[in-house]
């Protein structure tokens, strides 16, 4: 399946095969992401999306086991596993499914410090993209009177868009997102999804979902997995309407989750 709109591909993953322990997690994945679109990883649980998500910044490097690759993983024609791993991952952000801010920071300072900490020293311009971030993650109304209290003083939705904010805050060229709103309220969860709706059009953003409808709002492709393996992928509205494979139909219908 090839991506079929002419655009840039951020990701080429060509016949990707990924051990933990001499255990197959991912067996034999083909797919393209292309920029500037919501690529929607769905599948039901163990099927090994969070795996494929961690393989493309290559953060699965830092879990405990002996991890083994074959294949390759091409971002912007560059292989991955040859790149500077925290150039990577300042350029591939992630935010994962249990909010993660740092809570004994106030608010404010879980944008700035990674701001620091990537050699931006001047006040001004600090001030200035922690709001502009907290304004892109739709978050700045809520707490713009309150900057300087801890994170942990916010609620679980708040403090995902906070580690959403955090993450745009580097200017990331992509963003992988492990099912966001998982763990969050609805309204939060609705917010996130227009925020990732907005994001595209400066930035690709990759979607773990366990929930296919989700899948079905936000994502223009979606690649569906099943025990390891890609069963498809596609342009959204191929996969939803008219899959090839009858396990994908039964997934989009709910009769396997």
């Amino acid at each position: 399946m090839e991506a079929g709109n002419g655009a840039e591909d951020v990701f080429n993953v060509q016949g990707l095969h990924l051990y933990i322990n001499d255990r197959a997690i991912l067996k034999d994945i083909t797919f393209k992401v292309p920029s500037n679109s919501v690529f929607g990883i769905m599948g039901p649980s163990g099927s090994g999306k969070t795996t494929l998500l961690r393989v493309l910044n290559r953060i699965i490097e830092i879990y405990d086991g002996e991890i083994k690759v074959e294949g390759k993983v091409l971002y912007f024609g560059k292989d991955i596993f040859q790149m500077d791993a925290s150039k990577l991952r300042k350029e591939v952000g992630m935010v994962f499914q249990i909010p993660n801010p740092f809570h004994h920071l106030s608010v404010y300072d879980n944008i700035a410090y990674p701001l620091k900490a990537h050699g931006i020293k001047d006040k001004r311009e600090i001030k200035r993209i922690v709001e502009e971030s907290l304004r892109k993650a739709r978050l700045w109304e809520e707490v713009h009177d309150r900057l300087h209290t801890p994170a942990s003083h916010l609620s679980g939705g708040q403090q995902q868009r906070l580690t959403i904010a955090r993450a745009l805050a580097l200017r990331p060229k992509v963003l992988l997102m492990d099912e966001p709103t998982s763990m969050i309220d609805v309204v939060s969860a609705q917010a996130i999804e227009q925020l990732i709706r907005e994001l595209k059009n400066e930035m690709t953003i990759v979607l773990v979902s366990h929930n296919p409808q989700q899948t079905e709002r936000v994502a223009d492709y979606v690649a569906f997995l099943y025990d390891g393996k890609l069963v498809e992928w596609g342009p959204k509205d191929e996969i939803f309407s008219s899959p090839r494979n009858e396990l994908t139909k039964k997934y989009v219908v709910g009769v396997i989750d």
